[in-house]
């Protein structure tokens, strides 16, 4: 009779599994890491002011406010020369939280 040894799963092995440091799953398994679009977390938009609107203490402050009457905040004051880019962001919304469907509250009367 053939004595035949089958591993035992719950067992340890003997020898430890080599380490990847990066991170990188073992390509000599054949595993392929699956690689998708990023998922966004912010909308960006953009106004374009000249340096006078800028410094002049009152459009700033009023595209800001109209701006975060729709959510939208200041990230960035970008230089461009004699212009100035306004960069706002506000979270992305979801294609279902944008769409809200349902019945007006009944009218008092």
């Amino acid at each position: 009779m053939d004595p035949r040894f089958e591993e035992d799963p719950d067992e340890e092995p003997d020898e430890p599994a080599p380490a990847h440091p990066d991170g990188a799953r073992g390509a000599a398994a054949g595993l392929i890491p699956a690689v998708g679009l990023p998922s966004r977390e912010w909308e960006f938009s953009t106004r374009v002011l000249s340096v006078a609107q800028v410094a002049d203490g009152t459009t700033l402050v009023k595209t800001l406010h109209e701006a975060a009457a729709d959510g939208w905040e200041l990230a960035s004051v970008v230089d461009g020369g004699d212009k100035r880019v306004i960069l706002m962001r506000r979270p992305k919304r979801s294609a279902r939280e944008s769409r809200r469907v349902g019945f007006a509250p009944p009218k008092p009367g």
